[in-house]
Protein backbone atom coordinates (compact mmCIF):
# COMPACT_ATOMS: atom_id res chain seq x y z
CA UNK A 1 0.00 0.00 0.00
CA UNK A 2 1.41 3.40 -1.20
CA UNK A 3 0.38 6.70 0.05
CA UNK A 4 -1.28 7.27 -2.59
CA UNK A 5 -3.43 4.12 -2.19
CA UNK A 6 -4.17 4.86 1.55
CA UNK A 7 -5.50 7.83 0.69
CA UNK A 8 -7.62 6.42 -1.79
CA UNK A 9 -8.50 3.85 0.87
CA UNK A 10 -9.52 6.67 3.69
CA UNK A 11 -11.33 8.69 0.79
CA UNK A 12 -13.83 6.06 0.00
CA UNK A 13 -14.43 5.10 3.68
CA UNK A 14 -15.20 8.67 4.55
CA UNK A 15 -17.51 8.34 1.66
CA UNK A 16 -18.91 4.86 2.70
CA UNK A 17 -19.20 6.37 6.50
CA UNK A 18 -21.37 9.66 5.43
CA UNK A 19 -23.40 7.30 3.03
CA UNK A 20 -24.16 4.75 6.12
CA UNK A 21 -25.06 7.23 8.45
CA UNK A 22 -29.03 7.80 8.68
CA UNK A 23 -29.92 6.43 4.60
CA UNK A 24 -33.12 7.56 3.16
CA UNK A 25 -33.97 4.03 3.36
CA UNK A 26 -31.75 1.44 5.32
CA UNK A 27 -32.95 -1.82 3.70
CA UNK A 28 -32.26 -0.74 -0.04
CA UNK A 29 -28.97 0.91 1.67
CA UNK A 30 -27.92 -2.78 2.55
CA UNK A 31 -28.87 -4.12 -0.25
CA UNK A 32 -26.72 -2.06 -2.04
CA UNK A 33 -24.04 -2.88 0.40
CA UNK A 34 -23.52 -6.06 0.17
CA UNK A 35 -21.61 -6.04 -3.37
CA UNK A 36 -19.30 -3.37 -1.31
CA UNK A 37 -18.76 -5.97 1.54
CA UNK A 38 -17.65 -8.34 -0.83
CA UNK A 39 -15.55 -6.91 -3.70
CA UNK A 40 -13.97 -4.12 -1.34
CA UNK A 41 -12.10 -7.06 0.71
CA UNK A 42 -11.41 -9.24 -2.33
CA UNK A 43 -9.43 -5.99 -4.12
CA UNK A 44 -7.89 -5.58 -0.74
CA UNK A 45 -6.43 -9.38 -0.34
CA UNK A 46 -5.87 -9.57 -3.95
CA UNK A 47 -3.85 -6.42 -3.98
CA UNK A 48 -0.98 -8.20 -1.93
CA UNK A 49 -0.95 -10.55 -4.58
CA UNK A 50 -1.88 -8.25 -7.92
CA UNK A 51 -1.39 -4.73 -7.79
CA UNK A 52 -2.99 -2.48 -10.54
CA UNK A 53 -1.87 0.63 -11.47
CA UNK A 54 -2.68 4.12 -9.47
CA UNK A 55 -4.95 4.63 -12.59
CA UNK A 56 -7.14 1.37 -12.10
CA UNK A 57 -7.20 2.32 -8.89
CA UNK A 58 -8.21 5.37 -9.03
CA UNK A 59 -11.04 4.60 -11.37
CA UNK A 60 -12.48 2.07 -9.16
CA UNK A 61 -12.59 4.75 -5.59
CA UNK A 62 -14.35 6.90 -8.01
CA UNK A 63 -17.17 4.22 -9.54
CA UNK A 64 -17.41 2.94 -5.69
CA UNK A 65 -18.47 6.91 -4.15
CA UNK A 66 -20.76 7.10 -6.60
CA UNK A 67 -22.33 3.85 -5.92
CA UNK A 68 -22.38 4.22 -2.16
CA UNK A 69 -24.00 7.99 -2.49
CA UNK A 70 -26.93 6.14 -4.82
CA UNK A 71 -27.48 3.91 -1.62
CA UNK A 72 -27.56 6.80 0.84
CA UNK A 73 -30.46 8.28 -1.15
CA UNK A 74 -31.87 5.32 -2.99
CA UNK A 75 -30.64 5.81 -6.43
CA UNK A 76 -34.30 6.87 -7.62
CA UNK A 77 -34.09 10.09 -5.06
CA UNK A 78 -30.29 11.51 -5.31
CA UNK A 79 -30.38 15.17 -5.56
CA UNK A 80 -27.56 15.45 -8.27
CA UNK A 81 -29.65 13.16 -10.11
CA UNK A 82 -33.26 15.47 -10.19
CA UNK A 83 -30.67 18.01 -11.44
CA UNK A 84 -29.53 15.98 -14.25
CA UNK A 85 -33.42 14.99 -15.16
CA UNK A 86 -33.80 19.14 -15.44
CA UNK A 87 -30.50 19.15 -18.00
CA UNK A 88 -31.53 16.29 -19.98
CA UNK A 89 -35.24 17.18 -19.96
CA UNK A 90 -35.68 13.24 -18.49
CA UNK A 91 -39.37 12.43 -17.18
CA UNK A 92 -37.34 10.31 -13.80
CA UNK A 93 -33.86 10.75 -11.95
CA UNK A 94 -31.17 10.25 -13.98
CA UNK A 95 -28.39 8.96 -11.25
CA UNK A 96 -29.08 5.91 -11.57
CA UNK A 97 -28.04 6.25 -15.71
CA UNK A 98 -25.08 7.90 -14.82
CA UNK A 99 -23.63 5.28 -12.68
CA UNK A 100 -24.10 2.50 -14.71
CA UNK A 101 -22.65 4.75 -17.62
CA UNK A 102 -19.72 5.03 -15.28
CA UNK A 103 -19.71 1.37 -14.37
CA UNK A 104 -18.24 0.57 -17.73
CA UNK A 105 -16.57 4.10 -18.27
CA UNK A 106 -14.40 4.04 -15.29
CA UNK A 107 -14.12 -0.35 -14.70
CA UNK A 108 -13.02 -1.43 -18.11
CA UNK A 109 -9.69 -0.04 -18.08
CA UNK A 110 -9.09 -2.03 -14.88
CA UNK A 111 -10.26 -4.72 -16.49
CA UNK A 112 -7.99 -4.38 -19.53
CA UNK A 113 -5.52 -4.06 -17.50
CA UNK A 114 -5.94 -7.50 -15.74
CA UNK A 115 -6.64 -9.02 -19.48
CA UNK A 116 -3.21 -7.55 -20.73
CA UNK A 117 -1.29 -9.08 -17.29
CA UNK A 118 -2.76 -11.71 -17.01
CA UNK A 119 -4.05 -13.42 -20.06
CA UNK A 120 -1.62 -11.80 -22.30
CA UNK A 121 -4.40 -9.84 -24.36
CA UNK A 122 -3.00 -8.76 -27.53
CA UNK A 123 -4.01 -6.33 -30.28
CA UNK A 124 -7.84 -6.01 -30.63
CA UNK A 125 -8.69 -8.62 -28.04
CA UNK A 126 -7.12 -6.48 -25.40
CA UNK A 127 -9.84 -3.46 -25.96
CA UNK A 128 -13.12 -5.79 -27.08
CA UNK A 129 -12.70 -8.45 -24.04
CA UNK A 130 -13.10 -5.51 -21.61
CA UNK A 131 -16.42 -4.28 -23.29
CA UNK A 132 -17.53 -7.89 -23.40
CA UNK A 133 -16.55 -8.53 -19.58
CA UNK A 134 -18.33 -5.10 -18.90
CA UNK A 135 -21.66 -5.85 -20.97
CA UNK A 136 -21.42 -9.30 -19.13
CA UNK A 137 -20.80 -7.89 -15.86
CA UNK A 138 -24.06 -5.46 -15.96
CA UNK A 139 -26.54 -8.34 -17.08
CA UNK A 140 -25.31 -10.34 -13.94
CA UNK A 141 -26.15 -7.49 -11.96
CA UNK A 142 -29.07 -6.99 -13.39
CA UNK A 143 -30.67 -10.57 -12.88
CA UNK A 144 -29.43 -10.22 -9.43
CA UNK A 145 -31.42 -6.96 -9.00
CA UNK A 146 -34.22 -9.19 -10.39
CA UNK A 147 -33.79 -12.28 -7.99
CA UNK A 148 -33.36 -9.71 -5.19
CA UNK A 149 -36.42 -8.06 -5.88
CA UNK A 150 -38.37 -11.01 -6.36
CA UNK A 151 -37.31 -12.37 -2.75
CA UNK A 152 -37.26 -9.31 -0.38
CA UNK A 153 -39.94 -6.69 0.55
CA UNK A 154 -41.85 -5.34 -2.43
CA UNK A 155 -41.23 -2.06 -1.12
CA UNK A 156 -37.87 -2.80 -0.59
CA UNK A 157 -37.24 -4.42 -4.03
CA UNK A 158 -38.66 -1.93 -5.97
CA UNK A 159 -35.93 0.71 -4.16
CA UNK A 160 -33.11 -1.71 -5.01
CA UNK A 161 -34.30 -2.26 -8.35
CA UNK A 162 -34.40 1.66 -9.22
CA UNK A 163 -36.56 1.66 -12.59
CA UNK A 164 -39.12 4.03 -11.63
CA UNK A 165 -41.51 2.70 -14.02
CA UNK A 166 -39.77 2.41 -16.88
CA UNK A 167 -40.08 -1.44 -18.28
CA UNK A 168 -36.62 -0.81 -20.11
CA UNK A 169 -34.48 -0.32 -17.47
CA UNK A 170 -32.28 -3.44 -17.34
CA UNK A 171 -32.28 -3.01 -21.04
CA UNK A 172 -31.01 1.15 -20.97
CA UNK A 173 -28.41 0.42 -18.16
CA UNK A 174 -26.92 -2.36 -19.49
CA UNK A 175 -26.24 -0.84 -23.11
CA UNK A 176 -25.13 2.31 -20.81
CA UNK A 177 -22.48 0.30 -19.37
CA UNK A 178 -21.51 -1.13 -22.58
CA UNK A 179 -21.63 2.46 -24.12
CA UNK A 180 -19.14 3.77 -21.27
CA UNK A 181 -17.08 0.91 -21.78
CA UNK A 182 -17.02 1.69 -25.21
CA UNK A 183 -15.79 5.51 -25.02
CA UNK A 184 -13.31 4.35 -22.39
CA UNK A 185 -11.66 1.52 -25.15
CA UNK A 186 -11.44 4.24 -27.98
CA UNK A 187 -9.72 6.54 -26.03
CA UNK A 188 -7.43 4.01 -25.04
CA UNK A 189 -7.00 3.26 -28.40
CA UNK A 190 -6.60 6.98 -29.70
CA UNK A 191 -3.30 7.40 -26.71
CA UNK A 192 -2.16 4.22 -27.98
CA UNK A 193 -1.95 4.56 -31.84
CA UNK A 194 -0.44 7.83 -31.15
CA UNK A 195 2.26 6.91 -29.01
CA UNK A 196 2.81 3.22 -29.30
CA UNK A 197 5.25 2.46 -32.60
CA UNK A 198 3.35 -1.07 -33.47
CA UNK A 199 0.26 -0.61 -32.46
CA UNK A 200 -1.34 -1.03 -36.12
CA UNK A 201 0.66 -3.52 -36.51
CA UNK A 202 -0.30 -5.52 -32.96
CA UNK A 203 -3.82 -4.78 -34.30
CA UNK A 204 -3.39 -6.49 -37.46
CA UNK A 205 -1.10 -9.87 -35.81
CA UNK A 206 -4.32 -9.83 -32.98
CA UNK A 207 -6.37 -11.80 -36.30
CA UNK A 208 -3.67 -13.85 -37.58
CA UNK A 209 -3.90 -17.94 -36.70
CA UNK A 210 -0.68 -19.52 -35.62
CA UNK A 211 1.06 -22.16 -37.37
CA UNK A 212 0.46 -25.52 -36.09
CA UNK A 213 -2.80 -24.24 -34.84
CA UNK A 214 -5.46 -26.59 -34.89
CA UNK A 215 -9.63 -26.82 -34.24
CA UNK A 216 -11.21 -27.79 -30.97
CA UNK A 217 -14.17 -29.84 -30.29
CA UNK A 218 -14.16 -33.75 -32.09
CA UNK A 219 -10.95 -32.80 -33.00
CA UNK A 220 -9.31 -32.46 -29.58
CA UNK A 221 -11.62 -35.41 -27.96
CA UNK A 222 -9.92 -37.30 -30.08
CA UNK A 223 -6.44 -36.87 -29.33
CA UNK A 224 -7.47 -37.11 -25.63
CA UNK A 225 -8.93 -40.59 -26.45
CA UNK A 226 -6.13 -41.69 -28.67
CA UNK A 227 -4.63 -45.18 -27.96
Amino acid sequence: MTKYRWFLLIVFLLVWIWAAINPVFPHDWLLENYLVFIFVPIILILGRYFQLSDTSYTLITIFLSLHVIGSHFTYAEVPFGFTLQELLGSSRNMYDRLVHFAFGLLLAYPLREVFMRVAQAKGFWGYWWPLDITLAFSALYEIIEWVAAANIDPVAGLAFLGAQGDIWDAQKDMGLAGLGALIAMLIVAAINAKYQPFFWHDMRESFRIPKGDKPLGEVKLREYFKP
